[in-house]
């Protein structure tokens, strides 16, 4: 029995050390993009822009010495500090690029939400910002959070040539991501007037379950706990030392025994 409770306790571990690492990928790949945006912005000389690199590299380290605090975040983040904590996270490329970022406050006395939950939500709000950066003309993003007390409620919406659809290629990160949630993903979009993306969060765990199916290999469980992190085909295989045909393998098998569709059902019905 004590020794069940410690694997449980590893896996638990591996789990929370593979989200901590897929928000500190999310959150550099916008440091990145703002380093991009400043070295590239008209509105700064190259004495100004350099200074301006510097300082948001310097930042951008400083926090990843400070990774290990990750595992000291509370439990539960109050909805306001959530939202707060993502504006920080986007102020660089809002401030260097010609996207204009409005933030809709949620309610102050919105339920506090789950650390698992406002991580998820920032690196989806995250993501959604650079595919819009990345595929469309938009030069407005609209960013609102709510919360009902049993859901976060996230609208992303632009102004950019509203061509985004939820088949989009680029949008299956967070589709995956908000499929390991159990929660729910809408994409709508008018030609020439923009997209919106919806995103809805549950704030508890489902009451039911499925179990993992039996006759699944340890390699498999792997892949699965890494595409339920979000990481992709290639990320998968360079994390576990393997190529990216034999993690095509391993997918399909989880998609043949599971009976699902796609990587986002997978993660779902497993959940």
């Amino acid at each position: 029995m004590i020794g069940e409770d410690a694997s449980l306790g590893s896996r638990r571990l591996l789990v929370e050390l593979d989200r901590t690492v897929v928000e500190q990928a999310d959150r550099y790949a916008v440091t990145l993009e703002s380093l991009l945006a400043i070295l590239r912005s008209p509105r700064l000389d190259d004495r100004a822009a350099r200074t301006v690199a510097i300082e948001t590299a310097t930042t951008a380290l400083v926090g990843l010495r400070m990774v290990t605090d990750q595992q000291r975040r509370p439990m539960l983040e109050p909805v306001v500090g959530a939202f707060a904590q993502l504006r920080d996270d986007v102020r660089p490329l809002e401030r260097f690029s010609d996207l204009d970022i409005q933030f809709v406050e949620p309610p102050a006395t919105g339920r506090a939400l789950p650390s698992e939950v406002a991580q998820a939500a920032r690196a989806i709000v995250r993501s959604a910002i650079l595919t819009i950066v990345d595929g469309s003309d938009a030069r407005r993003l609209r960013i609102q959070w709510d919360c009902d007390g049993l859901n976060l409620l996230m609208g992303i919406r632009d102004d950019g040539n509203g061509e985004l659809t939820i088949h989009d290629d680029s949008l299956r990160p967070i589709a995956e991501r908000v499929a390991s949630l159990n929660g729910v993903l809408a994409v709508s979009s008018t030609p020439g007037w923009g997209s919106t993306i919806d995103v809805c969060l549950p704030l508890d765990p489902p009451a039911d379950s499925v179990p993992l199916p039996e006759g699944l290999t340890s390699r498999e469980r792997e892949v699965l706990h890494l595409i339920a992190a979000g990481s992709r085909n290639h990320a998968i295989a360079t994390e576990l030392g393997i190529s990216d045909n034999t993690v095509k393998f391993h997918v399909s098998n989880l998609l043949r025994k599971t009976g699902a569709n796609t990587r986002a059902e997978v993660i779902a019905l497993t959940r």
